[in-house]
Order: C-alpha cells, then sequence, then structure tokens
C-alpha cells in the first residue's frame, strides 16, 4: 500500500504536502511545531487536521506490519497462494486481515480439529467438492482404533471440519459483518434499573443498528456492565444460513451433498459464525461510538481550557460545604497565596454574620476584585451569601461561579502536595478554585482530563486512546496560547512541544538556580534539553522582560535574523517593536508587495504574515480575544424563573442530543438539539461550544426535579 498516496485521497490534500508532513513526523518533529512552523511545507493545515492525519498515518502503519506479520506467518505453514497474498495485499482494515488469518491460527482443539486428527479432512473435502456419494465415500473411514465406528460417525466428523471452513471463510464473514451492520437489530431487556430509573427507557428496547445513536451504544454497554441490561444484535438466521449456503454450494444437482453443507453450515453459523460476528459488530459499533465520544470531550476540553482569564485581579476563592464549612483562599494576581480560612454561612451552622465579618475582613486587608466560587456542593446557599455581602460593602467587588470539576482530585494529588505542603487539601480545592478564575489552562492542566467534567462516557473509554487525544489537546492549547518561561510550572512546561516531565522539572531546578532566563538560548544549558528539543519548544515559550523582544512572541528563534531584515526593510527597530509602534507594518508590506518582501527577507509568505502579526503585537494572548466571562454581583434563584422567561447563560458542556447551560441558577438547563437553530444541524457542536455565551428562553420548567429546558432558536421569535 502506499500509505502517502492513501493519505493524499483520504484528506483530500495536496500529495507534496502530506509527503512533508509524513517525513516531518518520521524526523520526529511534533504537531504543534509542524502546524506553526512549516506551514510551507504542509500548506498550513491546522495542528486537528494534523493529529487526525497522523492517527490514521499510524493506523496504516500497523495495518502494514499486521499484513506482514501474517504472510509471514501463512508461508512458513507453506500454505501461502497467490489468491491469499492478494486478499493480504488488499484488506482495508484490521478486521479483514484477521480473517484472511483466521483458518491459519493455531487454535484450541476444536470439534474440526478432533475430526481432523480422525483423518476425515479428505471426506470433508469430498462433500464440499461435492463429487459424488458421499456416504459410499464415507464407509472408506470407519476406523475402529480412531473411534469413527460408523458412516454416520464419519459424516458427523466431516460436517465439524466443514463447519469451521464456513466459519473461518474471510470473504463471507465480512458480508455477514455488513449484513448485521446494515440490517442487524439490538435489542435490550431490562434485568433490573437503579433507584434513579436510569435504564428505564430500556426496559423493552429495539432499534436497526444504522439509526441507534452513539450515546445509546455506550449506554447500553454501561448497563451490561452494571448487570442492568442484556443486550444482543439480531439479525434473521434463516437469511444468513442462506448466505453461508450460497457460498459452498456450487452445484444443486448434488443434493446429498448440498444437503449436508446445509446442515455444516446451520450448525457454523449457530454455534461459530453468529456469537463471533455479533461480538465483532459490537466491538465496531463500541469503537465507533467510544471514537465520537472522545471526539465530543475534545471538542468540549478545548473551549473549556482556553476560557479567557482573568487578570491582575486579586481573587478570593471559596469551596462551598456545609458541615465541614466552607473554605476560603485569598491569591494576589500572579496566583500566590495571600491568606486562609474557614467560614460557615450554610446549615447546619448558619454563622452568616461571622462568616460575613470574615470575608469583609479578608477584601479590605488584601483589595480583593473578584470572587470565585465552586460549584459544588452548598454552590448555591454560598452565591447567596456572597451576593447578599456585597450589598453591603462599597468597595467594586464582583463573582463568578466556576466549575469546581476534579478540584477535589487535585488536592490530595501528590501535585498539590508539592505546591502547596503548608495547607491542607481542603484549603488546596480553595486556593485551584481562585487559580481557575485567574487562568483556567494553567490550573486545569494539572489534573486529569477525564475529571475536569465536560464530555460523556469518558470513564468507559480505552484509557490509552483517551489519553492520547486528550494529550494531545493539552498539548495544542498549552502552545498555542505559549508559556512563560520564568513562571510555568512543571504541569504546564510538561505540555510544550518537545519536552516531557523530566525536561520540565530540569528547567523549574535551572530557573531555581540560575534566576530568571533572560533568554531563549540559555534552554540549551538545561540538562537533557538537546539541540531538537530546543527546536520544537523555544518558538512556544516567552520571556516577557527578556533581552530580546521577540522572546516574547511566537517568533521562533531560526527567524530572528530573517525578522530582523524584514523590520530594517520597512525603517523599524527592536525599539519599536517593544514600544508596540508597528501597527502600519502590515499595510506597508501590503503596498510593497507580499512576495516581494517575503522573498528579499528570505521567508515564505505564510512565515512572513505570522512574524507580521508577532511584532504588531508581542506578548499578545490569543484568549484576550475571545468574549470575556460574566462576573456578578446579584443572583437568580430556580423559584425566581418562569416559562417565556429570557435569560443569559454560558454553556457548559456539549453533547450528542444537546447542550448545557449555565443560567445563573445552581441547575444548568439543557437546550435540546432541536432547539439549538431552525436550521438543520446534524451535532450540536457546529453551533455551540464550551465558554459560548447564550440567550435563552425558558420553555419548560420541573421546579420538583430541577430540570429546566431552553431554547436557543426562540429567543429571536420572542423579540419579532
Amino acid at each position: 500500500m502506499d500509505i502517502s498516496a492513501k493519505l493524499t485521497e483520504e484528506f483530500n490534500l495536496k500529495p507534496e504536502h502530506v509527503h512533508n508532513v509524513l517525513t516531518l513526523l518520521d524526523e520526529g518533529n511534533t504537531i504543534p511545531f509542524i502546524a506553526r512552523y512549516r506551514k510551507e511545507m504542509t500548506g498550513a493545515i491546522d495542528d486537528q487536521v494534523l493529529r487526525n492525519l497522523n492517527d490514521r498515518y499510524e493506523y496504516l502503519k500497523n495495518l502494514e506490519k499486521r499484513k506482514e506479520e501474517v504472510a509471514k506467518a501463512i508461508t512458513e505453514q507453506k500454505k501461502m497462494t497467490d489468491e491469499i497474498q492478494s486478499a493480504i495485499d488488499a484488506a482495508q482494515t484490521m478486521t479483514e486481515v484477521e480473517d484472511i488469518y483466521r483458518p491459519f491460527k493455531q487454535k484450541k482443539k476444536t470439534r474440526a480439529s478432533v475430526a481432523i486428527e480422525k483423518g476425515l479432512q479428505p471426506l470433508a473435502d469430498f462433500i464440499l467438492a461435492q463429487a459424488g456419494d458421499p456416504y459410499a465415500e464415507a464407509e472408506k473411514y470407519i476406523d475402529e482404533e480412531k473411534k469413527v465406528s460408523t458412516v454416520s460417525d464419519a459424516i458427523a466428523g466431516a460436517k465439524d471440519i466443514i463447519a469451521e471452513i464456513i466459519s473461518d471463510n474471510a470473504e463471507l464473514r465480512k458480508k455477514l459483518r455488513t449484513l448485521l451492520e446494515n440490517h442487524g437489530e439490538m435489542q435490550v431487556k431490562l434485568v433490573k434499573d437503579d433507584e434513579r430509573g436510569t435504564y428505564a427507557m430500556y426496559a423493552d428496547y429495539s432499534e436497526i443498528i444504522p439509526e441507534i445513536k452513539n450515546h445509546r451504544i455506550l449506554a447500553i454497554n454501561r448497563g451490561e456492565k452494571e448487570d442492568c441490561l442484556k443486550a444482543k444484535i439480531y439479525f434473521d438466521p434463516d437469511i444468513a444460513k442462506r448466505v453461508c449456503v450460497a457460498k459452498f454450494v456450487k452445484n444443486r444437482q448434488e443434493t446429498v451433498c448440498a444437503k449436508l453443507i446445509e446442515e455444516a453450515a446451520g450448525d457454523g453459523y449457530d454455534r461459530l459464525i453468529e456469537p463471533s460476528i455479533e461480538r465483532e459488530v459490537r466491538a465496531i459499533l463500541t469503537d465507533r461510538a467510544g471514537e465520537q465520544a472522545i471526539k465530543m470531550f475534545e471538542v468540549n476540553l478545548r473551549p473549556l481550557l482556553l476560557q479567557p482569564p482573568v487578570k491582575g485581579k486579586v481573587t478570593l476563592g471559596l469551596d462551598p460545604g456545609y458541615r465541614t464549612g466552607c473554605k476560603v483562599a485569598v491569591v494576589d494576581e500572579t496566583g500566590k497565596v495571600l491568606d486562609t480560612s474557614v467560614i460557615y454561612p450554610v446549615p447546619p451552622k448558619n454563622d452568616i454574620e461571622g462568616s460575613k465579618k470574615t470575608v469583609k475582613n479578608l477584601i479590605e486587608k488584601h483589595s480583593v476584585d473578584v470572587i470565585s466560587i465552586g460549584n459544588g456542593t452548598a454552590s448555591k446557599e454560598t452565591e447567596i451569601f456572597v451576593a447578599d455581602l456585597l450589598k453591603e460593602i462599597d468597595a467594586n467587588v464582583t463573582y463568578a461561579v466556576v466549575s469546581e470539576a476534579g478540584a477535589s482530585v487535585y488536592s490530595a494529588s501528590p501535585l498539590a502536595v508539592e505546591e502547596f505542603p503548608d495547607y491542607d487539601l481542603t484549603l488546596r480545592s480553595a486556593i485551584s478554585i481562585a487559580r481557575r478564575l485567574q487562568d483556567p489552562l494553567s490550573e486545569l492542566i494539572k489534573i486529569d482530563p477525564k475529571s475536569i467534567g465536560v464530555g460523556q462516557y469518558q470513564h468507559d473509554m480505552d484509557k490509552k486512546r483517551l489519553d492520547g487525544v486528550l494529550g494531545g489537546v493539552l498539548e495544542d492549547c498549552v502552545n498555542s496560547v505559549g508559556v512563560d518561561l520564568n513562571t510555568a510550572s512543571v504541569s504546564l512546561l510538561k505540555y510544550v512541544a518537545g519536552l516531557n516531565a523530566g525536561i520540565a522539572k530540569n528547567i523549574v531546578s535551572y530557573r531555581e538556580e540560575n534566576g530568571k532566563f533572560t533568554a531563549r538560548a540559555q534552554l540549551l544549558k538545561v540538562s537533557k534539553l538537546g539541540a531538537k528539543a530546543y527546536e520544537q519548544c523555544a518558538g512556544f515559550l516567552r520571556i516577557p522582560d527578556g533581552k530580546n523582544i521577540m522572546d516574547n512572541t511566537a517568533v521562533h528563534p531560526e527567524s530572528y535574523s530573517k525578522a530582523e531584515k524584514l523590520l530594517a526593510l520597512f525603517g523599524y527597530t527592536d525599539n519599536d517593536v517593544r514600544e508596540r509602534k508597528l501597527s502600519e507594518l502590515p499595510q506597508k508590506v501590503k503596498s510593497y508587495g507580499e512576495d516581494k518582501a517575503a522573498a528579499e527577507c528570505e521567508l515564505d509568505k505564510a512565515t512572513m504574515n505570522d512574524i507580521i502579526s508577532e511584532l504588531v503585537k508581542p506578548g499578545r494572548d490569543i484568549r484576550d480575544s475571545l468574549p470575556q466571562r460574566q462576573l456578578r454581583k446579584d443572583i437568580l434563584g430556580i423559584e425566581d424563573l418562569s416559562v417565556g422567561m429570557e435569560v443569559d447563560g454560558v454553556v457548559r458542556n456539549v453533547i450528542d442530543f444537546g447542550a448545557f447551560v449555565d443560567i445563573g441558577v445552581h441547575q444548568d438547563g439543557l437546550v435540546h438539539i432541536s432547539e439549538i437553530t431552525d436550521k438543520y444541524i446534524r451535532h450540536p457542536s457546529e453551533v455551540l461550544k464550551v465558554g459560548q455565551q447564550v440567550k435563552a428562553v425558558i420553555i419548560s420548567l420541573d421546579k420538583g426535579k430541577q430540570r429546566i429546558g431552553l431554547s436557543l432558536k426562540q429567543v429571536k421569535k420572542q423579540a419579532n
């Protein structure tokens, strides 16, 4: 297989770009580096396409490797034929390759292998060839020593061999698998249910396979694991058996042999094929659903990590709780802990006045600008307490409710212990909640992505695959934002292109021993950070107050001299960059001629334009251009809501059938996919993403069950 040609066709890219990408990957270049600094070689393919292409490349390489292994194994058995080799070469999936290899695998003892040991293989071949009277032929194989006492014994053994031959036929298995995928029916029965009635809808459920949604596959799988559901794929066995017979009965005139083949096919289907094919189809459906769930996690995680930071504000973090109280932590603009406390503004203690006094003192003492409230247990009551408190003070203090998903996991982790050895785990949670508002990426990066609270069924996914995809998202987000080399933690640095946890620790150690980095080139003095790692990571690491202003941009050190040529060409200096006096540079380059300017500076046009955008705004944060987080001073409760009311909200999670939206009450509202837009969409992620601010109309309200139904598409209709 020409892998490069196949990828070119599948991804609809230019052959030279695919060839270059594969070469760059094989040379050990990272995807963020390729996406950012090798645009001229790749046609400016973005990082997500590059990751998909890389995943497919790895699959095809593994497929080719498996083909070679199978071909070698069959050849060593001296059973290779041109037909088998052609089938191996033509196989497009691992499943097809394994189907081809199936007859040649060393099997455990089976009914067929026992019959073969009795010398009945030639009789089975005779019947399959439909060459005459099988019963007359069977008399030749009667042998008491081999426990073949009668003609019936011989025929039965031959049928066992034929059943296995039919079961092992690759072409037939593929056809039956396709029939089950296209025409099979998922049938589910409820064995038991939990107290919440989680699986009630599956009490007597059936749906044809092509129409069953991915999230239902995962729900059924989970129900089976919890012994609540029993599921199977049904396909008419009579049709399946006819397909098996048609493959092997070549001469309908030979009715006796045909009858025996038909009986063997029926036995082979019931005993060998149907259970195996059903498992394979279930695995295909699970893999497909799993990939979709992982994709959804990826889609949700990216905007969650890239939420705009609330910069330059002293923040008071509150980790709500009932019996153990509400933990308080104040951090300065850089996230350094200034103070901690515990208050009891909610039941059972209800010490509202004492709690207000403590918080007011902390606000005044540290000039707190904003309060960050975790959204877990007792969050609603704590938010009411904060909203009331803010009405009693003159200072311009606002608050926001942030997701505390994973905060408890982080606070008990070795990393948290290392960061805050002097604080117990409850106070570490409050610190994390405060920092999540200040810089979501830097804080969330410390937590296992599966605990961050977006996506669906992530805990049921293949761990290796999920970790690989989510690691890629973390890497992309960190590198797209850039990392301050002098303040970044090991947790953040390890996701920078070209680095790992070991090198990240060495960077921090170097910083602690030698003081702040003043130039990117100093990275080459860090233990185990060689030239290749430097090439990959340098452009993503920032030094805000470095000697060279370009060290605070995404301009790669390999392009510094060319960037200086560009500045000189249009009469600018480094000081002009530092003082942000380059606003007219883009227009000057356009007037001069982009191609001409790029050629004179020995740059390709894509890289030149990237350099220009960086020089115009050195140290820019891409998150600053996104809609900023809404900070509040007052609160709504579910009791204040009514059907028809229009509310502001923020998308919290996008799933296959809709999206959950935070509208400022303790319970998120659900926007079903049918209520997102009047236009046809295949998936909510085409329109919505985590962190997006929306207006919604309340269309249903069940205050008892705390359920809120929302519509986005009715907002415009209501306005009209």
